[in-house]
Parts: C-alpha cells; structure tokens; sequence
C-alpha cells in the first residue's frame, strides 16, 4: 500500500519522537555534549519539511483551479483528509517548530531534561499534523489528545518551579474536561448517524434528518470541548498561567500553534453538523466579540510581559473567530481568507513576541539573580524591559514589530489581517456583523494601550542595572528572530503572499460545510 506524502509526514513525526529522546539520553548517560538531541530534532524536521513539499505539491496538483479536491487515505475506520485547512495548520506548525527547535539550544543550555524537549516538539508537531487531517470524530479526538500528551510535559518543563507546575495542573484538568465533552458529543453523533466519519454524517443528516436539538447539543459539546483549547471565553483559564509559565519556544508553540490547532479541531467537528451552520456561525461571531473584549480588558491590566501577551491571545482568537464566524454567517468566502489569514498572522506575529521575550530574558538572566540552566526562572516584567534597545537593539527592535504587528499598525501583517476581517463583515451589510466590527475596530485601537508602553520603555528610558549587566545573546537564538520579523513584514506589504495558504483553506471551510 502506497501512503501520500501527508501521511509520511505525520508517521515521521511521530516515529521519529521517540528515536530523539533515547539517543538525547544515551549521548548524555555516556557523557556526550548534551547537544545531540537537539541536532537530531533539527535533522527530523528538515526531512519533515521534505514530506511537506511533497505533500504541497500533491495538494496543489489535484486541486486545479477549484481549490476544494482533497487527499484522502483510509485504514479501516481511520480517515485522514490533507485539504486546505490541513495545508494551512501544517506550514505554521512547521514554521514554527523549525525555530523554535532553533532558539532553544542556547535558551535551555543544560536545563534538566533537555533531551525531552526536543522529542516532545516532534510529538506535539505530528500531533499537530494529524489533527488537522483527521476525517473521522475519533480520530479528531486520538490526536487531540496526543497533542495535550505532549503539550503538558513541555509547560511543567521547570518540574521545581511551584507555579510552573500549578499551571500544568490546571492545564491537564480543563483539558480532561474538554475530552469529556468531546466524547459527549461523538457519542450523540454515533447514535444519530451510525458512523463517526465526518462526511458520513453529513450524508446521513441529509438522508434521514434527526431532531435539531439532538445535533444543537452535540454542536454545543463541541464548542466547550474543543473551546478551551481554543482559549474562547469563559473557557480561556488555563492560557494566561500556561504561556506564562512554560519555556518561551513552548509559549510562542502554544499561542502560535495550539490554539489555532483547537480552532481547526472545532471547524472539522462542526462541519459534520453543518446543517446549523448559519447558527454555528452566528455562535462563532458571538464568542468572537466576548473574546476580544475580555482579552484586551485583562491584558491592560498586566505588569507580566509573557501574561500579558497570553491575555493578547484571546483577543486575538476573538478577530479569527470574526472572520470565519462572517463566512460560516453568510455564505462567503471573503470572511474565511481573513480569518485564516489572521489565524496564520496571529502565529508569526505571536511566535515572534514570545522568543524575543524569551531572548531577553536569556540575556537578563544572571541579572535576574537566577541560576542559569538550575530550571528556575522570575518573570520578565513591563519595567524590565527599561532601556533595553540600548543593550540589544536587534531584539527591541523584531520585539517591536511584533508587538506594533499585533496592535495592528501599518505595514505590518497584523494590520492588513483585522483589516481583511473588517472589510469582508462590512461587505455583508448585516447591521448585527457592523455593530460587533464597530466594537471589534474599538478594541483594536484600545490593544495599544498596553502594547505602545512597552515599546515606549525599550526605547525611551534610560537603562537600569539588570539591562547593563545582561550578557550577550547567541546568535542562533537571533536568526529565528529575523526569519520572523522578515516573514511578518512581508505579509504585511504582500498579502497575496499568504494567499496561495489562505485561500484553498477558505474554499475548503465553505466546502465541506456547504448545505
């Protein structure tokens, strides 16, 4: 049997986890470098990247011009699907991935277990991968769980940091919930329709339709499963301890990646229900308004550098939750480009905030008062950052960026994606979508008020004593940094960039949700 690229690509990634961790922990045992693990890693992931160019291509060649033929495989009752979306959610996870694995070399140096650190981010990778290919209820929900089995060891990575620990507890907990109500849900499917794959129900819907309130429920189990991970108000708890706590990479991983990863979860999951599509719409456009809202109001309030940029998260969830809630509304494919394009925006941008927090705090570690590689770390505070562009001015200035980015200013990315969000609800002409984007556009004008102070404090004060005695940065934690600020420029003056990703997801969300 002959697999398509797209499931070699999973199969790697998983396999290959594994392999990373023992050969990490014999190069230590005997005395190594402590530096094979993460080579390793880097080598998995190039071949990875070779899996995905040749899964693109497969992609891109059936596609032809409609943009909605997908790659199928099936083993039983295992369905898998490369579509769009499932393009989309690989090329950031990679991306993302790639660098992280990059900056963490230096960030961790010779922090204990450092060898899982790479072999979970493989884990977590395919994990990844395989959710936003999964074709079948059960199989959403196998590698949903992979994904928290992996995230979970990476946010209690510091095992003697009290608050590390206490945020993957909770973590663990509110995830074990959403399986719950998960598993709720796939049942009442499973009993309505007699299968669990997701075009399957839709045809059994159509053929036989059930008692709405029987799928309205199934349709709600969803949401709060897969909406805690998804960070959507009032289900977002467990962000703000979880980001803040674990590594940088893992912050940048879990706001970049994660949350996006639960959003693409909850879309294939409802569009096996896609008879209520104009109510799951109306319900994404909803929790959208709550997220940005609370996300803006909570991150003003944070003197935390990392909480705050995790409280930025969920207003950020709330603009993506906008643009694919208009699509889902109306019918059009204008609100899917933006939300996927701001999905796609969101991680690079966030991505890039998080290691570059992550670099300073390297750099003010010893100033800190911390052991280096001991496993303990102080949070980075808003007044840490006091003059520091005068001490590492490359830093400050992607720092910038991405922040600048996420408020929304202009060349930058983060500006061109809320501004497509706008602009496709505007065109709708629905008086509910143009009061909630009269409130969202507020919002985002308000977010500077706790982005332009942190800009302000890196270059407008003078340097203290811990910015003066910090230590160099290497330049392998830097490189990450510039492909990123590089990429978020760019897709900032040249959206269409991000169109040969954006768009065959938005045709394939309004596909397989079509009535």
């Amino acid at each position: 049997m002959t697999l398509p690229p797209f499931v070699w690509l999973i199969l790697w990634l998983i396999v290959s986890a594994p392999f990373v961790y023992v050969i990490g922990r014999i190069d230590i045992l005997t005395g190594g470098r402590r530096g094979l693990s993460r080579w390793l890693g880097l080598l998995c992931l190039a071949v990875g990247w070779v899996a995905f160019g040749r899964a693109a291509a497969a992609f891109y060649d059936a596609v032809g011009g409609d943009l909605v033929i997908r790659t199928t495989w099936t083993l039983g009752a295992i369905t898998l699907r490369f579509d769009g979306l499932s393009l989309l959610l690989a090329a950031l996870t990679l991306t993302l991935t790639t660098l992280i694995a990059l900056f963490s070399g230096p960030y961790l140096g010779r922090s204990e277990g450092f060898e899982k650190h790479y072999a979970l981010l493989l884990l977590l990778c395919g994990a990844i991968v395989g959710l936003g290919s999964a074709g079948d209820f059960f199989n959403l929900w196998l590698w949903f769980e992979v994904m928290a089995f992996a995230s979970y060891p990476l946010i209690v990575f510091y095992t003697r940091d009290r608050l590390a620990l206490e945020a993957g507890v909770k973590y663990l907990v509110q995830s074990s919930a959403g399986t719950a109500f998960i598993l709720l849900g796939i049942a009442l499917v499973l009993l309505s329709a007699g299968t669990l794959d997701i075009l399957g129900v839709r045809a059994a819907l159509a053929v036989a339709p059930v008692n709405p309130a029987l799928w309205l429920t199934a349709g709600a189990l969803f949401v709060i499963g897969f909406g805690i991970k998804v960070a959507l108000v009032p289900l977002h708890t467990w962000l703000p301890d979880a980001h803040a706590q674990a590594p940088s990479g893992i912050s940048a991983i879990l706001s970049g990646v994660v949350i996006e990863a639960g959003l693409i979860a909850l879309l294939r999951a409802l569009s096996g229900l896609a008879g209520a599509a104009v109510s799951w719409g109306a319900l994404l456009i909803g929790f959208g308004l709550f997220n940005i809202i609370l996300g803006n109001l909570m991150a003003l309030r944070q003197r935390q550098v990392k909480r705050l940029l995790a409280f930025s998260s969920i207003g950020h969830v709330g603009y993506m939750l906008l643009g694919l809630g208009v699509a889902l509304y109306t019918g059009t494919a204008a609100g899917a480009q933006a939300g996927f394009f701001h999905l796609l925006s969101h991680g690079l941008m966030k991505g890039l905030a998080f290691l570059a927090i992550g670099a300073l705090m390297f750099g003010l570690q010893h100033s800190l008062g911390q052991a280096g590689d001991a496993g303990s770390h102080r949070p980075l505070t808003v007044d840490d950052l006091a003059g520091a562009a005068r001490r590492y001015p490359l830093v400050a200035l992607v720092f910038s960026l991405a922040v600048l980015g996420l408020g929304g200013l202009p060349p930058l990315v983060g500006f061109m994606s809320k501004w497509q969000v706008l602009v496709a609800g505007a065109q709708t002409r629905d008086t509910f979508i143009l009061v909630v984007l009269l409130i969202a556009a507020l919002n985002s004008v308000l977010s500077l008020g706790y982005y332009a102070p942190l800009v302000n404090r890196l270059y407008r004060r003078e340097p203290g004593a811990l910015v003066a005695a910090g230590r160099p940065i290497p330049a392998a934690m830097l490189a990450p940094l510039v492909v990123l600020a590089v990429a978020i420029v760019l897709l900032g003056v040249l959206p269409m960039v991000a169109g040969r990703l954006t768009i065959p997801a938005a045709a394939d969300l309004l596909a397989i949700f079509a009535p």
